[in-house]
């Protein structure tokens, strides 16, 4: 392909696509390299370095999640808002695994801050878990509660690691069905304490 071909968008783009196909740890600026044909060293007339390639990646992955997600949410509210929103999160994960690995990455907050995928999202979540009467500093805590189960339970599922004969999809639901409970029944923060974590969360 010739290097005239190149832009920032088709080589996160198929940065994208590897990630799904070998993994997002085995991107490497070599492996995209070869994707398109040319030496590594024509890459970085785009991209500045691997991880400004993988910053890209989850930046792409990210716009494209939450868009399912505001899809699935649109017109929806409390328990029904919550199961859209979760089972667009993990059929996300499952179907693009190494897109959804690039969106658990460690972000430069400046960078965040930057982002409108990210402030959607975080406008988005904020949002679904304000609907249950929830405000600083227990929409952070919320918020931390469902990404940390969403992710522990697709990241299980997609190394085979339920093993029980329970079906895993009744297992889901009754998950996202126990998450609204704790929603609607939270303890309420009496210390006074304050402040919004970062966007990413």
């Amino acid at each position: 392909m010739a290097r005239a071909g190149l832009t920032v968008d088709r080589l996160v783009a198929a940065a994208a696509d590897l990630a799904d196909e070998v993994g997002f740890e085995n991107v490497t600026l070599s492996a995209l390299a070869r994707r398109f044909g040319v030496k590594d060293a024509s890459l970085y007339a785009h991209v500045r370095n691997l991880q400004d390639l993988r910053t890209r990646v989850a930046f792409l992955a990210g716009g494209e999640m939450i868009d399912r997600i505001a899809a699935a949410v649109a017109g929806r509210a409390g328990k029904d808002a919550l199961s859209a929103f979760a089972d667009a999160y993990r059929a996300y994960a499952l179907e693009r695994p190494g897109r959804y690995a690039a969106t658990q990455i460690r972000i430069d907050q400046a960078l965040v801050a930057d982002s409108p995928a990210l402030r959607r999202t975080a406008e988005i979540t904020y949002g679904m878990l304000r609907a249950y009467g929830l405000d600083e500093p227990d929409l952070t805590d919320a918020v931390r509660l469902l990404r940390s189960t969403f992710h522990g339970y697709c990241a299980l599922e997609a190394s085979g690691g339920f093993g029980a004969p329970r079906d895993v999809q009744a297992s889901w639901d009754r998950a996202v069905a126990a998450l609204h409970v704790a929603l609607e029944h939270w303890p309420r923060n009496d210390h006074g304490e304050e402040g919004e974590e970062s966007r990413s969360e």
